[in-house]
């Protein structure tokens, strides 16, 4: 979907303005006066603020309107107070994907130290970005790493067959390690494989890039994370 950019002029004439109307009739109305946009519609529930509305959209975005949709907004709030964003803060939760939600039968499963916390990853193994991961990830310990393994054929056309031949190898993580940090080439072998289920249950969360990281507050986060980050996003040992 291409993201509505439509700007607000007069915001300050809404800010004495209630929250009138029922979500359920701002839902209506977006599905007369902008219907591209209200077949993704996920959500659409008071924003209190300014007496906007939230819609949450099956891409995980969030857009604003008013009660009679009049406008929509792109576009983060922030408290003028706190500085606090407001958007990112919503994003978080509407966003959120529960690890123990996921079937993390099919995926990888590494742990390292304690494993006591978790890590889920969505990732291609022709990815450049994944191999970045990989190797700030090889410098964590005292975690377990489900790893999913998502080639995005359109992006890397070879990934698909090395997904496969890495899930049908002997020891997959192995062999995953040692292709993403090693450049070590895996075996071609074929073998019944959970790749078509994993590419439907990306779909189904709207995972369009790798990698992608879930961590086990279901914060999800798109792109390569260094370290440090990682480390504070994974909590204490």
């Amino acid at each position: 979907m291409k993201t509505f950019r439509w700007l607000l002029w007069g915001a300050c004439a809404l800010g004495s303005q209630l929250a009138l109307a029922d979500a359920n009739d701002v839902r209506k109305l977006l599905e007369t006066r902008v219907p591209r946009l209200a077949n993704q519609v996920q959500s659409v529930t008071p924003a209190h603020v300014l007496g906007l509305y939230e819609i949450y959209t099956e891409d995980r975005q969030i857009i604003y309107t008013d009660e009679e949709v009049t406008v929509l907004i792109a576009g983060d709030i922030l408290d003028a107070k706190t500085l606090k964003n407001l958007t990112e803060a919503r994003m978080r939760v509407l966003g959120a994907i529960k690890p123990e939600t996921l079937p993390l039968e099919l995926a990888m499963k590494k742990v390292k130290g304690n494993g006591k916390r978790k890590l889920v990853v969505f990732s291609d193994p022709d990815c450049p970005f994944c191999r970045k991961l990989e190797k700030e990830l090889s410098n964590i310990t005292d975690v377990t790493i489900y790893t999913f393994i998502f080639p995005i054929g359109a992006l890397h056309p070879q990934a698909p067959d090395r997904a496969r031949w890495i899930w049908c190898s002997a020891d997959r993580q192995k062999t995953w390690d040692d292709y993403l940090l090693r450049n070590v080439m895996p075996a071609k072998k074929d073998c019944a494989n959970p790749l078509d289920t994993i590419q439907a249950l990306g779909a189904k969360y709207r995972i369009n890039g790798t990698p992608t990281l879930i961590f086990a507050d279901g914060q999800v986060v798109p792109g390569v994370m260094p370290q440090d980050d990682l480390e504070r996003a994974l909590g204490s040992h």
